[in-house]
């Protein structure tokens, strides 16, 4: 790349100048207008410059970056050198775009690594249903059928990996719809079964009995509507796994008999009087903590230990901010496919609601939002009116809550001064003000006469 010097001039912000050496500074620049896509930052990796450029390719102003870490794909150590380097860039709407990047070091008057800049320059933009996003993005953050680029998951990724090179029982813990079946899946997949069959139950979903029946079998004429043999999940899941997922539902006497086919390596059919061996890799699931079941004697604490020999916790969404865009832009994808509807970008606003929401039911209910999405809206770009309801209300800010006998030990001023809070955080709602205060709506009414309120 050609390199010349640039006038401190130039800079909107030259103050930060004095901390590099001048002369490494200026030979390492480029010769460049307002509108280049320059950044320079100190060595602890937080920015100091933000050009024009910048602010157009990423939609963030240099106001709001300036002073900040750097996004992880400007982040370059004292290891870089200047050789031009591909990324896909996340914009602030969650829209792609390819650019090359090159870094240059900086270092101060006594030579040593003080920071350094970097300068993108455009590749070919790319939405991300088409195969270079499907190619050089998601390929890179998806780990059979988890999609994730978040640190946190990283460590998953390797309890996985080398859960799966052996025969050990895994339980998988994680909140609803966070993608503990995807978890189970992967294992097999990377395992030595992975020719054999996966099967999947949700122990919530059924009664005990049925339950019983759909694990273990039955033989004709064990119960009223048994008119012939029937192969159950253990049967026909052997060589293979299943997946026993929410298995903290399971009754208790099927956790016996599930206890025996862990142990002894097989089980008798409902109604049978022989054993049949079986060969099954278990991969159990819940959303709650099986110890505190153990306590309430709702578990049994054989069991557990038996079932919980690696065991895995999924984060949920919530703790996985990063992956919301990645999730949402892959949503979409599979959903343009369809061709009813093809998104190719987000409002700021209906991205800023996306990336703000605590998202309760996980990614479940992310693929829910964007399928409701497609449903609604017409035309390119996703607006905020095109997300649920939920996302349209005004968020209120979570304040302690203290009871009614906290409150009414207030003085009159403090009272006055908290009732008048609650309402400001809720938008003069009497009943959200009501639960923030932790009183009922009649007690909150009741104490806003009284105030004159």
């Amino acid at each position: 790349m050609k390199q010349t010097k640039l006038s401190s001039s130039s800079l909107r912000n030259p103050a930060w100048l004095g901390q590099f050496d001048s002369a490494t500074l200026l030979s390492n620049m480029l010769d460049f207008s307002g509108a280049l896509n320059i950044y320079v930052f100190d060595k602890n990796q937080h920015v100091l410059y933000w050009s024009q450029g910048m602010e157009s390719i990423t939609g963030l102003r240099s106001e709001a970056v300036i002073g900040k870490p750097c996004l992880q794909e400007c982040t370059i150590d004292a290891d870089n050198n200047n050789a031009g380097q591909g990324i896909i860039l996340t914009r602030a709407d969650g829209s792609k775009i390819e650019l090359l990047r090159s870094a240059h070091i900086l270092v101060d008057s006594s030579g040593n690594y003080a920071g350094g800049m970097g300068l993108f320059t455009m590749a070919s933009e790319a939405m991300p249903n088409t195969a270079l996003s499907k190619e050089s993005s998601t390929s890179k953050q998806n780990f059979h059928g988890i999609i994730s680029r978040s640190p946190a998951m990283r460590d998953v990724f390797q309890i996985i990996q080398n859960a799966a090179e052996t025969e050990a029982t895994v339980l998988v813990r994680g909140e609803s719809g966070a993608g503990k079946e995807l978890v189970a899946k992967a294992i097999h997949t990377l395992s030595v079964r992975c020719n054999a069959p996966f099967l999947a139950v949700n122990c919530a979903a059924l009664s005990s009995n049925l339950l019983e029946s759909e694990l273990f079998g039955h033989v004709r004429g064990a119960f009223t509507g048994a008119i012939k043999d029937h192969s159950g999940l253990f049967q026909r899941a052997n060589g293979g796994t299943l997946f026993l997922d929410e298995v903290a539902e399971l009754p208790l006497e099927l956790q016996a008999k599930l206890l025996r086919v862990l142990q002894e390596r097989n089980y008798m059919p409902v109604g049978g009087n022989r054993t049949i061996d079986v060969d099954v890799r278990i991969v159990a699931a819940t959303h709650r903590s099986l110890r505190e079941e153990v306590k309430n004697g709702q578990f049994r604490e054989d069991l557990m230990y038996r079932l919980r020999v690696v065991p895995i916790f999924l984060p949920p969404l919530r703790e996985r901010r990063e992956d919301v865009s990645v999730l949402i832009w892959h949503f979409i994808a599979q959903h343009n496919n369809q061709r009813v509807r093809v998104i190719e970008k987000i409002d700021p606003d209906a991205m800023r609601a996306l990336l703000d929401y605590k998202w309760p039911g996980n990614i479940r209910e992310l693929h829910n939002v964007v399928e409701y999405a497609f449903a609604v809206g017409r035309g390119s770009t996703l607006r905020l009116s095109e997300l649920p309801p939920e996302f349209r209300e005004p968020r209120v800010t979570e304040m302690p809550r203290q009871s009614y006998k906290q409150s009414s030990s207030l003085d009159p001023e403090d009272e006055i001064a908290a009732i008048r809070h609650a309402l400001g955080q809720s938008q003069g709602k009497a009943g959200v003000a009501a639960s923030l205060m932790g009183m009922s709506r009649a007690t909150f009414w009741r104490k806003r006469k009284l105030h004159g309120i």
